[in-house]
């Protein structure tokens, strides 16, 4: 059997999500921001009765801060050891069967993509790198500049 991927454009790139990680995907209604929180959560948000910590992907990949951290933003629904997550993703565009199994990223890539996936797969709509949600929600390396900016 084929694995399902859900294809989404993370930090402007198009990537994959494992559909066996995301349980749906929304746009954000509201964003409490979290003091002192590490740089790529976002804040909080709800979803039935339920607190989402919402991850900025850009931010965990070290490409910045996303475009759209705001009501109305797209995110992936991810429960990962018992905690509720949102992606923060750039737009959400299809469901697509991976055709191999993830291979090592060979080409230099900007930010922190090659320790952030799996790696990349042959689909239908020509290969695509497949994001790791559980490297994502725990962050990449401490963005520096931004320290230094805030001092």
């Amino acid at each position: 059997m084929k694995e399902l991927l859900v294809v989404v454009t993370l930090a402007g790139r198009r990537a994959a999500l494992r559909s066996r990680d995301v349980q749906s995907v929304i746009t954000l209604e509201l964003l409490t921001p979290v003091p002192c929180a590490p740089p790529h959560i976002a804040g909080l948000s709800g979803l039935r009765s339920r607190v989402l910590t919402v991850i900025d992907a850009r931010r965990a990949l070290s490409l910045g801060d996303s475009a759209r951290i705001e009501a109305g933003a797209p995110a992936a629904v991810i429960v990962h050891e018992g905690h509720s997550y949102a992606l923060l993703v750039d737009e959400v565009e299809d469901v697509t069967e991976a055709w191999s199994t993830p291979e090592p990223v060979r080409a230099r890539m900007d930010g922190n993509w090659a320790a952030m996936s799996h790696g990349l797969v042959e689909t239908a709509l020509g290969p695509l790198l497949v994001a790791d949600v559980a490297a994502l929600i725990a962050g990449g390396p401490a963005d520096d500049s931004a320290d230094a900016q805030a001092a």
